[in-house]
């Protein structure tokens, strides 16, 4: 399966596991495996870099498992097939997405001028909301 240029997942590195899908599909659904259970071997890719596995398990989340395979089960729709489509399109975007590197936050600091406008500012406010009460005789 290919990711990108760089990147392109082996055999061996997916399974896949149909079972019996929930939702539409009428007596179909009790007869027919549609749903699909993809298994991708995320921990022992040699084509993953160390840095996109720890980015890719913190985005996998829950579908990480303690083995360090990501699991992404679909039963969207009645086609096998479709299913088994769109398991694949979802671990696709899935590592593209921990390709990307994140931008460096360079912490800034408010200007001096901007907190004292901010602080005159509530003031005012206060001020405003203090003048609402009930007129005393």
């Amino acid at each position: 399966m290919r990711i990108n240029d760089q990147i392109t997942l082996a055999d061996w590195e997916l399974s896949e596991q149909f079972t019996r899908a929930s939702g539409p599909g009428g007596q179909n659904v009790n007869k027919v495996s549609t749903a699909v259970e993809l298994r991708f071997e995320a921990e022992r890719s040699p084509n993953l870099t160390d840095p996109i596995k720890r980015r890719l398990k913190r985005l996998a989340g829950r579908r990480w498992t303690l083995e360090g395979a990501i699991v992404i089960f679909v039963q969207d729709t009645r086609s096998q097939a479709r299913n088994r489509e769109i398991a694949r399109e979802r671990l696709a975007e899935l590592i593209l997405k921990a390709v990307e590197k994140p931008k460096f936050r360079v912490k800034t600091k408010p200007t001096r001028g901007s907190v004292k406008r901010r602080l005159v500012a509530k003031k005012v406010r206060g001020d405003v909301k203090k003048l609402r009460g009930k007129v005393e005789e």
